[in-house]
């Protein structure tokens, strides 16, 4: 029986923290080992250009740390082809194709155009890549006849378009491209330390590759409940950010135990950080000694990438060779 094929992709602008660990990638190894599904998995470098394009020299220090990051935490080159996005030519001829016939209102609705440009105000957005990511973007899926894209629900926006695209595509030539489908996954609610969205740009992050102290004052620093400003005054787990991490690391003996004295001020707050770090320390050590490995075997990280590069080609080219022909050029 043939597998149905997901795409993914990941932009290289930084080390990867846990809440990429536990939005997608989590969810990228659970589809990989399934056995259900034919996964492809890229380092989206030109897509960084959309935001930062201004400062480039970092980008592929970035995608080898991804690279190594997404080994760690166990995608398996062997049943997942993971590949860098721009080393496939193909993408960008695909991608000019579709900029043709995609109209510019589709892209101007984009709900996360205006929220990006909000969120990084101190960059200028106003360039024809970032309005036109969307379009690479439906490229980098349709180009492999994806069935479907694993996503969060803020992202369903990016899939309908992406599913538009590949419509119109079809509707003008002939149908080359089945309708990707967006697999739902359900992303825990991870903050940063500060209490607000875990992201780079705030420094607010956890990132995948901390340990030992490093770690453990990352999580000293968290933020907890507000109204709790006394060891003796009972808390309020549910509004407390500390409490969500323990949800995934602590066992559920340890998470009813911690809220129950979290209510009664039977733990303090610093007590529970310590857990806390303890329980993510002890979860993250295999992810810790495979990226020490592979930091170590850099050379084995890039033929890796190199072999599933050289796969994904040959999938793009007979693509683009259908998509020629039915254009007539």
């Amino acid at each position: 029986m043939t597998r149905k094929r997901i795409v993914s992709g990941m932009r290289p602008t930084g080390k990867l923290h846990l809440g990429n660990l536990h939005g997608a990638l989590a969810n990228w190894v659970d589809l990989q080992n399934s056995g259900e599904y034919d996964c492809f998995y890229f380092v989206a470098d030109w897509h960084a250009l959309t935001s930062d394009y201004g400062n480039t020299e970092q980008i592929r220090e970035y995608a080898l740390g991804m690279a190594m990051d997404w080994l760690s935490v166990g995608l398996d080159p062997g049943k997942s082809t993971l590949f860098i996005q721009s080393r496939i030519q193909e993408h960008a001829e695909l991608f000019l194709l579709l900029s043709m016939i995609t109209p510019l209102p589709w892209l101007e609705r984009n709900p996360t155009y205006k929220e990006m440009k909000s969120e990084l105000a101190d960059r200028d957005l106003s360039t024809f890549g970032f309005l036109g990511y969307p379009v690479l973007q439906a490229a980098d899926i349709i180009i492999y006849k994806a069935y479907g894209v694993p996503v969060g629900v803020d992202q369903l926006p990016h899939i309908e378009l992406t599913r538009e695209i590949a419509r119109r595509f079809n509707f003008f030539y002939r149908e080359i491209f089945p309708i990707p489908e967006p697999l739902l996954t359900n992303v825990p609610k991870l903050l940063g330390t500060d209490g607000r969205k875990m992201s780079k740009s705030y420094e607010n992050s956890i990132y995948i590759s901390d340990r030992a102290d490093v770690l453990k004052g990352k999580v000293e620093s968290m933020f907890t409940d507000p109204q709790r400003m006394r060891r003796r005054d009972p808390g309020r787990p549910e509004l407390c950010n500390v409490f969500s991490f323990h949800g995934i690391y602590s066992s559920e003996a340890d998470v009813q135990e911690i809220s129950r004295e979290c209510r009664q001020a039977g733990i303090g707050c610093t007590d529970c950080k310590r857990r806390l770090a303890a329980r993510i320390g002890e979860a993250m050590m295999p992810v810790h000694d495979r990226l020490a490995y592979y930091q170590n075997h850099v050379n084995e990280v890039e033929e890796i990438m190199t072999e599933g590069t050289l796969r994904a080609t040959g999938e793009a080219r007979a693509t683009m060779q259908e998509v020629r022909e039915a254009l007539k050029i």
